[in-house]
């Protein structure tokens, strides 16, 4: 068995909440308690759970983007250390790559199509004919090479996810990341864009990592699955027996609250 390419181990957030009272002692919230989390390279895996349940907080501590309150993640053997500034974690970001919920958001709306997908190369210092990079990735993603040309506002939501996505994985990133990356869109967008991330994954080896409050999404697009309760990971493994064998009552719970077309009768 090879080593993970990723690592986490007693991954624990916790947030300070504001005093009611000037003398009240500090209180906090965890968002995020003692998670555990091994990730092989090549492989999918969809992180589930309800709104709250700490999804969204793991992914950031695993990408160094907040820092844990206790724990550790290790990237192919390399410690993350958020703390030690944005210029130590280059290695990281070139090794990663990550889709947000809101494409539009994600992207400047200053800046045309082409510039915000070359802006990784430049800020990772990455040689080549960045032009040719971008017009390629475009291509990947299933846009012309000649929208680099166009702004944000000129393409539809799935488009702009295809944006996103072209910027995301436009350095030849290992790993990656969307945090609910499909839940903005029509569900024939949505069709489109797992294939995508399928084939892309496929072509490239790319590890995913898929947070998901769809089910579907999760079964559809990933080998393996986490269950998140309330900060904790409650159940873990490949997705096909988690989804069809759950051990937790939580997790089905989970399966038993999502509809099934023709209930009812």
């Amino acid at each position: 068995m090879t080593d993970p390419i990723i690592h986490a181990r007693g991954l624990t957030r916790r947030y300070r909440v504001p005093r009611k009272k000037l003398i009240e002692p500090a209180r906090f919230t965890t968002a995020l308690d003692d998670a555990d989390l091994d990730i092989e390279a090549g492989s999918s895996w969809g992180i589930i759970g309800e709104s709250g349940s700490g999804k969204s907080t793991l992914v950031r501590l695993l990408l160094g983007l907040d820092v844990p309150t206790a724990g550790t993640v290790t990237v192919d053997g390399r410690p993350v250390d958020a703390r030690a500034g944005a210029r130590s974690l280059h290695w990281l970001r070139r090794e990663t790559g990550i889709v947000f919920q809101d494409p539009y958001a994600s992207l400047d709306p200053r800046m045309s199509v082409g510039r915000s997908i070359a802006e990784p190369l430049w800020a990772l210092g990455i040689e080549g004919d960045r032009r040719a990079r971008v017009a390629e990735v475009l291509t990947d993603v299933g846009l012309e090479p000649e929208m680099a040309q166009r702004f944000p506002h000129e393409f539809s939501g799935g488009q702009r996810q295809r944006i996103a996505l072209a910027r995301a994985i436009v350095h030849r990133p290992r790993i990656l990341v969307g945090d609910e990356p499909l839940s903005a869109l029509d569900v024939t967008v949505r069709a489109q864009i797992l294939e995508l991330l399928r084939e892309l994954r496929e072509r490239d080896g790319l590890t995913l990592v898929m947070v998901s409050h769809d089910i579907g999404v999760v079964a559809n697009l990933s080998d393996h699955v986490a269950v998140m309760k309330d900060g904790r990971v409650v159940e873990s493994g490949e997705t096909d027996a988690v989804l069809r064998r759950p051990t937790e009552e939580y997790t089905k719970r989970l399966l038993a609250s999502v509809p099934v077309i023709g209930d009812g009768g």
